[in-house]
């Protein structure tokens, strides 16, 4: 049997999570033909048929999804040698993959990558910007180094690193202004505006104003925290947003900023990375620099 390649591998990991050549080849920004070449080589090689192929969709057969199994292992050894390389080197540098959760990266990302830029010139950092659970499985398979998220994630696998506590903001309509600030309870009884299912922030906010997950609401969901804010300014509503995001989101909006009366609802904002990483050393490092570049903004 022919040696079967890191490249075939990941072409056929790309596959198997899209269900369709053409999406897959973007992925690995290749030709649709040249993927369709590497995975026919591939099956050829092992004598079995690895994907089921439909008019619009690709899935995988019963041997594929065994395969797939081990293809993960195989590539998550090779990522791991690659980071062995890299922490010999003297300094810091090579592909650094960083996620970070909506409700952080355009706050703090602008300030945090000058920093990082000034203290490790030789580091190529990329960026993947997603929800909480899809950073936590891609830092799980190995697809990610470290993520910048709201604490606790939880996860056994993981070391967390608190970076800094931060206030959250109530944001009302301009009219407003001046108003006494509501309590959680009378907060719960106004129409909050929230962030769509699967943004933590959306979470952290309902526990504020101490309404069940569960219970139906009558609100404007968004993708974004700009787009709740301009609905709040159109008087749609108030809502809560974290304090690193008021300078960028409420320039241009018609609204009143209030702060809650002591205890102030906080969230925990801190890096996390599987405590198997052979970066460990640079990534605690590298959460100092973070902190420093965040206290500096704030």
């Amino acid at each position: 049997m022919a040696n079967i390649t890191l490249r075939q591998l990941r072409y056929f990991e790309a596959l198997a999570g899209q269900g369709h050549f053409g999406r897959a080849a973007e992925v690995c920004s290749v030709s649709q033909p040249a993927l369709s070449m590497q995975i026919k080589e591939l099956e050829g090689q092992l004598g079995m048929a690895l994907f089921e192929r439909a008019a619009r969709q690709v899935r995988l057969t019963a041997f594929g999804e065994d395969f797939a199994r081990h293809a993960r292992d195989v590539l998550r050894g090779a990522e791991a040698l690659e980071e062995m390389a890299r922490k010999a080197q003297e300094q810091f540098s090579g592909r650094l993959r960083l996620g970070v959760i909506p409700t952080i990266a355009p706050y703090l990302l602008p300030r945090v990558f000058k920093a990082l830029a000034a203290r490790y010139p030789r580091l190529d950092i990329q960026v993947r910007e997603t929800l909480t659970s899809r950073l936590v499985a891609e830092l799980d398979e190995g697809r990610l180094d470290t993520a910048i998220l709201a604490l606790p994630v939880s996860e056994p696998s993981f070391e967390e690193v608190t970076l800094f506590e931060e206030r959250f903001v109530l944001v009302r309509p301009e009219g407003e202004a001046g108003l006494p600030v509501p309590s959680a309870d009378s907060l719960s009884q106004m129409r909050l505006l929230l962030l769509e299912e699967g943004h933590c922030f959306r979470d952290q906010a309902l526990s504020v104003c101490s309404i069940p997950q569960v219970r139906p609401r009558d609100g404007f969901d968004a993708s974004s925290l700009s787009t709740l804010v301009q609905m709040v300014g159109a008087g749609m509503g108030v809502t809560l947003i974290p304090e690193m995001a008021v300078p960028v989101e409420t320039r241009s909006a018609a609204v009143s900023l209030a702060r809650f009366a002591a205890p102030e609802p906080t969230r925990s904002v801190g890096m996390v990375w599987r405590k198997s990483s052979p970066l460990i050393g640079q990534l605690r490092e590298m959460a100092t620099v973070v902190r420093a570049a965040a206290a500096e903004g704030a």
